[in-house]
């Protein structure tokens, strides 16, 4: 069995310009993704309602999820940055959309974001690696 980390997906990239970190790793029975912000044809979305914006995170990382082999049901940490406080019950009735039964522990805070973007959010999910 491999112990070592595995990195999942191509590199991140916005605006043409390649990030210094990973899209997501895992480790072990963990993936880890890093915080997605909402993006639009490989620019950041700084316009639409917390809800859009909401939903384009949660499409990618639902996404960066399948390419290591989980669903949505595997993640257990969600963490949460939203640029204003007003925007927390748009986001959480979105964020009820997709988790809607047994969903995962989160934190959520409210932050300046390095993106003109109104959320971020990074999760951790489990999948115990196949041993057979």
């Amino acid at each position: 069995m491999n112990k070592k980390k595995q990195i999942i997906g191509g590199p991140l990239e916005i605006g043409g310009r390649v990030l210094s970190l990973s899209r997501a790793i895992r480790a072990g029975d963990f993936v880890y993704l890093t915080g997605q912000i909402p993006m639009k044809n490989g620019v950041p979305m700084t316009d639409g309602s917390v809800e859009d914006q909401t939903r384009a995170v949660l499409d990618d990382i639902t996404a960066t999820l399948a390419e290591a082999g989980c669903v949505r049901d595997d993640v257990i940490k969600a963490m949460v940055w939203l640029r204003d406080r007003s925007d927390f019950a748009g986001f959480n009735a979105v964020y009820g959309e997709y988790f809607p039964i047994e969903p995962p522990i989160r934190s959520a805070v409210v932050s300046d974001l390095l993106v003109d973007a109104r959320v971020e959010v990074e999760v951790v999910a489990y999948r115990p690696l196949d041993n057979a």
